[in-house]
């Protein structure tokens, strides 16, 4: 196991959650399972090969839980784990502010285009 030093509890969050895409998919599997081609739909601007990229590295961490169904053709679902769970304020929270900052950019002039299901 590697040894691994940080200056500030917001560094671990990071490094475990931080990056373009990371938050958006734990977001988009805040509520509910999902399959690779669901979450390529949600999050249109991702790649396959991306996607892929993060969805091992949460589950290295054990943010997210992989089942694998044994049928043909193979089912693969994504989930929270138990431990991701814990992540579910600081993912509201998050969400919350990017609505509020898309209100603020709009009375700023800025046209903002938010597409979620509020």
């Amino acid at each position: 196991m590697m040894n691994k030093e940080y200056n500030i509890g917001v560094e671990v969050t990071m490094d475990v959650i931080g990056g373009k895409w990371k938050p958006i998919i734990l977001c988009n599997l805040r509520h509910q399972v999902m399959r690779t081609s669901e979450l390529l739909r949600a999050i249109p601007k991702i790649s396959q090969k991306m996607l892929t990229q993060q969805l091992r590295e949460l589950e290295e961490d054990q943010i997210i839980v992989r089942k694998v169904y044994n049928q043909v053709p193979p089912k693969v679902e994504y989930s929270l784990s138990e431990y991701g769970e814990s992540l579910g304020t600081i993912l509201d929270l998050l969400c919350t502010w990017g609505e509020t900052h898309a209100d603020h950019l709009e009375k700023e002039g800025v046209f903002v285009k938010l597409n979620c299901e509020d």
